[in-house]
Parts: structure tokens; C-alpha cells; sequence
């Protein structure tokens, strides 16, 4: 397979939505009880370079007061190329917009028990809003909201029953029919009739709606083009599949990549944020085997494996952050639900890389352009 230089075009900017999750509706995942926290790691002011960005910056600019707010990690730290830089840059862009002030600061979890103890300490420094990143910070942040009602927290990818912890704003996001745009491109693109996916944790729409869009977009092109291109690694109707565990080791995203590779895949999608580097270092040496990426355009995060990067599925994780800290700002925040969809172009795929024809990205844009309006639903391609 020949490689060269992406395509410089994004499908999808990824903006403000208030639609429903790919057509799910929000499972409540609860993450695992973590023990008593004995120690506590000091808040960083060092942030990341910017160029994680999966957006441009907010054009708004605010004429009031900034506030300060403070984001948690998870343990995959807040230079992981994916999930907590992604979220740190819609800090940053309210920085520039003058909604975030300069003290605004993030905390890097080095395990679990890091959790409750980095609240606490935002939670002394005053922060006026806690960002903490990934369903595995669920159980904690409910925690801490509860025993601090008059606080004002936003948790990433995770959502609480209505009403259950009113001063909790959980964003999250319709990565199924994002992910159907990657697989109807995988299918389209595969040479041996054999694509692939796998995850971290088995979780929802942080990891298996992903799976769940990526299996139905091939499903479609099947339909579509009369072919058979099967999809290794998720049965979206048993809800089984391959995972690795965490988030975090790369030898096991190279280790399932060509277990894969072995059963003749030649596309596979990692949604298993720093894992997935694995599979992309696989991709590399290997050269005939594409990599698509998840949450941020992997085009600008990961630019030393651009030959082998088909294209990204891509969460405004960005703009979430940066949404909560306006109407902090603004005084317009309110806990609950916040879902950011494909409607609203809250959801979508990057950079082509320059191999896709251009015909298949033509169809890929048109496909796009249903899901939205709802002429296409990607979830009818479950199979009853």
C-alpha cells in the first residue's frame, strides 16, 4: 500500500450539540469504588503545547470576569496525545477568550486513589469549576460533588441519572455515527476484505459506541456496494469483543493489532486512547496496515505516524470544556446532561489521509451529511 501526506480537509468542526448520543440514549456507567486516598499529587501550571487542538479557537471573547478552572486527569496524564490534552485545550482556548483566568491550573492523577485528594485540592484552591476527565473518575467526582453541593463540577464522557448530583454537568458525546463514517471508510478502503477494532475498558459510548458505529458504518458499505468485508473484534449485537484492559499499556495495543493482522485485517481501530500508539508503531513497520485514531485528529497529535493514519473519529472535547467554562462565567451553568452529537457537527472524523479516492471521501461527506439530518441512522444497522 502507498502512503503519502493526509488530506487537509475535516469533515466535521467540531461544535456546541444538544442531540441524543448516535441515537443511544446515555447509559450510567458507574466507575469501580477506589481506596481511601493517602497521598495527594501537587496541581502543575505547565501546560501542554497547544497543538493538540482538535478545533479552532472560540471566536467569542468574554467582556466579564474570568474564572478559574481546574481539570483532573485521569492516569494517562495531561500530554497523552488524546483524551486529557484534547480537554485541557478547552481550558486553554478560554484562557485566550477571557473566560479562564490565568490561574487556572490542571492536576495529573498518577493512579486511582489520586483522584479524590486532586479534587480536594482544587476544591481548597477555590476553583469556580472541576473538570475531571473519563468515566473511571464517575464514582469520585459524584463523591466530591455530593459533599460540596455549592460547587460547580463538569465530568467528560460519563453521565449521572437525572437530577442525582445537580451540581454535576456530564458531557458526552455520539461517537456512533462518527464511527460509522470510519467504518464505511475502512470498508471502503481494506484490501482484504478485513477490518478491525478493539477497546480499553468495556464500557459505553466512551468505548463501545465507538465499536458499535464502527461495525454498522461497515455494515452499511456492505449493503451499499454488495460486498463482504468483515470486522474483527466487536459483535455489537453480544456486546463481545477484544479488549486490553486499560488505557494506558502500548505493548498490548501492538500485541492485539497483529492478532488482527494475522486473521488478514489491514484497517483496525483502537479505542483505548494512549494504547493505541501501539497499534500505529505496528502500522509503521509494517506498511500495509492502516490505523484510525479516536477523540483527536491523530494527524496533529501524532504526526510521526502519518503514513499509516487513515483518519481520526473525533469527540469536541475541547469545545465541552470550553462550553461549561463560559456559562460558568456567564452564570449560566446547570448540572445534568450535555450531549454533543453529529447534528451539531459535535461529532465527526478529520483529515483523510491523501490515499482515500475521491470518490470515497465524496461518499463519506454524503453519508455525513444524513446522519445529520437524520436520513440515515446508523443504529438501524444493528442486526435484531
Amino acid at each position: 500500500m502507498k502512503r503519502f501526506t493526509r488530506v487537509c480537509t475535516t469533515l466535521a468542526a467540531l461544535t456546541l450539540a444538544l442531540a441524543a448520543c448516535g441515537g443511544d440514549e446515555p447509559t450510567d456507567t458507574t466507575a469501580e469504588e477506589t481506596a481511601a486516598p493517602t497521598t495527594t499529587q501537587a496541581p502543575t501550571t505547565t501546560p501542554p503545547e497547544a497543538d493538540a487542538a482538535t478545533t479552532t479557537a472560540p471566536p467569542e471573547t468574554s467582556a466579564g470576569e474570568p474564572i478559574t478552572a481546574c481539570q483532573v486527569t485521569d492516569t494517562g496524564g495531561i500530554d497523552d496525545k488524546s483524551f486529557n490534552q484534547t480537554a485541557w485545550k478547552g481550558v486553554t482556548d478560554a484562557q485566550a477568550a477571557g473566560y479562564a483566568s490565568a490561574d487556572s491550573d490542571y492536576v495529573e492523577s498518577q493512579t486511582a486513589t489520586d483522584y479524590q485528594p486532586n479534587i480536594q485540592a482544587f476544591l481548597d484552591k477555590g476553583c469556580d469549576l472541576i473538570v475531571t476527565v473519563g468515566f473511571l473518575l464517575g464514582g469520585d467526582t459524584q463523591a466530591m460533588a455530593e459533599a460540596n453541593p455549592d460547587r460547580n463540577f463538569q465530568i467528560i464522557d460519563f453521565a449521572y441519572d437525572e437530577g442525582l448530583v445537580p451540581n454535576v454537568q456530564g458531557a458526552i458525546f455520539g461517537t456512533t455515527d462518527a464511527a460509522f463514517l470510519a467504518g464505511y471508510l475502512a470498508a471502503g478502503m481494506t484490501e482484504t476484505g478485513t477490518i478491525a477494532t478493539y477497546g480499553g475498558i468495556q464500557v459505553g459510548c466512551p468505548v463501545t459506541c465507538f465499536m458499535d458505529g464502527f461495525v454498522y458504518g461497515a455494515r452499511y458499505y456492505n449493503e451499499v456496494k454488495g460486498t463482504d468485508v468483515k470486522v474483527l473484534g466487536w459483535n455489537p449485537e453480544e456486546e463481545t469483543g477484544v479488549f486490553t484492559g486499560d488505557f494506558e499499556d502500548e505493548l498490548k495495543g501492538r500485541n492485539v493489532t497483529q492478532s488482527f493482522v494475522d486473521e488478514g485485517a489491514d484497517v483496525v481501530l483502537p479505542v483505548a486512547g494512549p494504547v493505541g500508539k501501539g497499534s500505529a508503531a505496528l502500522a509503521l513497520e509494517q506498511g500495509d496496515l492502516w490505523v484510525i485514531g479516536v477523540d483527536a485528529d491523530w494527524f496533529d497529535t501524532l504526526p510521526e505516524y502519518e503514513d499509516v493514519i487513515l483518519t481520526s473519529v473525533l469527540k469536541g472535547l475541547d469545545v465541552a470544556v470550553f462550553t461549561a467554562i463560559k456559562e460558568v462565567a456567564e452564570g449560566m451553568f446547570q448540572g445534568g446532561t450535555r450531549l454533543y452529537t453529529i447534528a451539531e457537527d459535535g461529532v465527526g472524523v478529520g483529515a483523510l489521509a491523501a490515499d482515500v479516492p475521491a470518490d470515497l471521501a465524496a461518499e463519506v461527506e454524503e453519508i455525513r451529511g444524513r446522519l445529520k439530518d437524520g436520513s440515515l441512522v446508523a443504529t438501524e444497522f444493528k442486526q435484531s
